[in-house]
């Protein structure tokens, strides 16, 4: 028996080697552009059809999307298979929905609609660890691998590896852009072009100048403060948001290349007849 919980206490030291780093954070450290697709259909095989493809990240969401938790666990460990990052577009509400896809071990959150400093510094009080916040603290999740794992190193790991997101989505948020990339334990600031296109009276204009100005005064101070930097772009908008300093880049969506794949099959049908 002494043997057997030996081997055992062994094989728990050398657990911490499958603490997945984040390839968002590697790439975005190195100054390499990321990519990611955002998923909107609910489903684990969508999902792995994604993580297959090579992506570097995937982002699915729980503010427009009926996600639940088990679905989400479930793509964690398929994210974790084939070495994509799966981040989480929270809702916005307790700090319970801040911590529980952290404790699934999803590579980060993202919090919408992000609109002054004081929000940021509560999101980061809820989702990190002492000394930058005081995360409620459970070890016993995948993310601390089921408490195999040490205090110390779970909390370092958790506080370096885990990526905390902001929405930069309305025109306070613009406004108070230097407050917000002021706050400690925020790692990108992520500007979001649709709602804000709205907000300004240009919906869906992503080329409008007010929404320029405002990409580029987001940039501009998220790159003083030493934050990445992420948005939604298209091929038509891309270089300019890669000059403006942004690497995290959203390039598509399974909805997207659905609707695609589908309506060419049916032409290619309908030129049989």
């Amino acid at each position: 028996m002494a043997y057997i919980n030996q081997v055992a206490g062994a094989e728990m030291d050398n657990l911490s080697k499958y603490l997945k780093k984040s390839v968002i954070l590697q790439k975005l450290r190195r100054n390499e552009l990321v990519n990611c697709l955002k998923l909107n259909v609910s489903n684990q095989a969508a999902f792995e059809i994604a993580a297959m493809s090579g992506i570097d990240s995937t982002w699915v969401c729980r503010e427009h999307v009926a996600n639940d938790w088990e679905m989400i666990e479930r793509c964690s460990v398929v994210a974790k298979l084939y070495g994509c990052d799966l981040i989480v577009r929270v809702e916005k509400g307790s700090y319970s929905d801040y911590v529980k896809p952290l404790e699934l071990d999803v590579t980060g959150i993202m919090v919408p609609h992000v609109k002054s400093g004081e929000e940021a510094a509560e999101i980061v009080n809820n989702t990190r660890f002492w000394p930058l916040g005081r995360r409620a603290w459970d070890g016993g999740n995948a993310d601390g691998k089921y408490c195999a794992i040490g205090t110390e190193e779970y909390m370092n790991y958790s506080n370096s590896e885990k990526l905390i997101i902001v929405q930069i989505e309305n025109p306070e948020g613009v406004e108070a852009i230097e407050d917000i990339c002021s706050v400690d334990g925020i790692d990108m600031i992520f500007f979001g072009p649709g709602d804000l296109s709205q907000a300004y009276g240009v919906p869906g204009q992503l080329t409008h100048p007010k929404l320029l100005a405002a990409r580029k005064k987001v940039a501009d101070c998220a790159l003083r403060h030493g934050k990445f930097l992420g948005t939604v772009t298209t091929p038509e908008i891309i270089q300019g948001v890669i000059a403006d300093g942004y690497r995290f880049l959203n390039i598509g969506a399974d909805v997207h290349a659905l609707r695609e794949s589908y309506g060419a099959a049916i032409r290619s049908f309908s030129d049989l007849r």
